[in-house]
C-alpha cells in the first residue's frame, strides 16, 4: 500500500533543524468562498499521520478564509535538496488543549503579540498601536498571559500529496498520492 506519510517523514528531517530559524516554514494557500486565493508563509509546528499543524489568529485573513472554505494547500520548497512537496486537504481547528499547550510553550513576547495584534486588521494610528504593545509588554512580561479565544491551532488533514524532485534537463520526478477515503493510491506524473 502506498504511504505518503512515510515519504514525508523521511524527507522533512533532512531539511528541518531546530537550530536553524524558520526551517519549518511552509507556504499555506487558502481561498474565500468566492475563490480568491491568498498565500503566505506559516510555521509548521507539528506533523503526524493526523495532519500538519500551524497556529494563528482565527480572525486573520487566513482564519476568515478557512471559515468560508476549509480546503487549503501547503507547499514545502527545499532548493538545497532540489525537492518540493505539495499537500492538499481539509483544514480543521485543533482542540483547545492542543492550542493551550502550544501557546504556553511560546516565548513571552510572542504571547504578548498574539494578545495585542488583531492580525490582518488596519493600523489606524501607528503610534497608538506601539503604545498599546508597550503597555501590554509592561503588564505581561512578568506574568504568563492566557491564550486569547481568537487564537489557536489549525490542522491540515491531507487527501493529496505530490512529491517533486528536480531532474536533469527538467525531467523532474513527480509522485502523486491521493486518498479515496479508505486508502492511498500512488501514481507517477509526467514532468
Amino acid at each position: 500500500m502506498a504511504d505518503p506519510f512515510d515519504l514525508f517523514f523521511s524527507w522533512y528531517p533532512q531539511v528541518y533543524s531546530a537550530e536553524k530559524e524558520n526551517s519549518n516554514a511552509v507556504i499555506l494557500s487558502t481561498s474565500s468562498a468566492g475563490g480568491r486565493v491568498s498565500s503566505r508563509v506559516v510555521l509548521l509546528k507539528k506533523y503526524d499521520r493526523d495532519g500538519f499543524v500551524f497556529f494563528s489568529n482565527y480572525r486573520s485573513l487566513k482564519g476568515r478564509q478557512l471559515d468560508e472554505n476549509q480546503m487549503a494547500s501547503m507547499l514545502f520548497y527545499w532548493p538545497e535538496q532540489s525537492r518540493q512537496v505539495r499537500i492538499e486537504g481539509m483544514v480543521e481547528k485543533t482542540g483547545g488543549s492542543e492550542s493551550e499547550a502550544y501557546f504556553d510553550s511560546r516565548k513571552p513576547g510572542h504571547k504578548i503579540n498574539a494578545l495585542v495584534s488583531m492580525q490582518s486588521e488596519t493600523i489606524e494610528d501607528p503610534e497608538s498601536f506601539r503604545e498599546k504593545l508597550a503597555a501590554a509588554r509592561k503588564d505581561y512580561m512578568e506574568s504568563n498571559p492566557e491564550r486569547p479565544s481568537y487564537w489557536g491551532g489549525y490542522r491540515l488533514v491531507p487527501d493529496r500529496f505530490e512529491f517533486w524532485e528536480e531532474g536533469r534537463d527538467r525531467f523532474h520526478s513527480r509522485q502523486e498520492f491521493t486518498y479515496d477515503g479508505t486508502e492511498w493510491h500512488a501514481r507517477l506524473l509526467q514532468p
